[in-house]
């Protein structure tokens, strides 16, 4: 079995919510600018693709549930959404929902390598 590196996976997203904050907050700070485009980096997911780790199952049952699949439908660029007539394409409520994101995903990070941290420190003061 491969080594589990969580605290180094946990490193790479804090870095990569780190760098979407900032570009959140560029597009925040240059949305009055004429002709400036609204920025964004890619998925985590993305990333996390090109270091070629991949989901393993110890059972077949564990990750594939023909009938537990969730239907999801990709979101139109701007739908629903109001456009105020400006020379920028940055739209200041998605860019705070973005920022509401990055912060909840922080979070989350945050409490796994907490607990992970917990743990870990409970098997090295038990003996195992």
């Amino acid at each position: 079995m491969a080594g589990v590196y969580l605290f180094d996976l946990a490193s790479q997203q804090a870095r990569y919510l780190a760098v979407r904050q900032a570009t959140i907050a560029g597009n925040v700070a240059n949305a009055n600018t004429p002709d400036y485009r609204a920025r964004d980096v890619v998925p985590f997911a993305q990333v996390l693709a090109r270091t070629g780790l991949e989901m393993a199952a110890t059972a077949s049952a564990h990750l594939d549930g023909e009938g537990l699949r969730i239907p999801v439908r990709t979101a139109e660029s701007r739908d629903g959404w109001d456009v105020l007539e400006t020379s920028s394409s940055v739209s200041l409520e998605q860019e705070m929902l973005k920022a509401s994101d990055v912060s909840r995903e922080h979070s989350l990070n945050a409490g796994v390598v907490k607990s992970f941290h917990r743990m870990l420190m409970a098997a090295v003061r038990g003996g195992a």
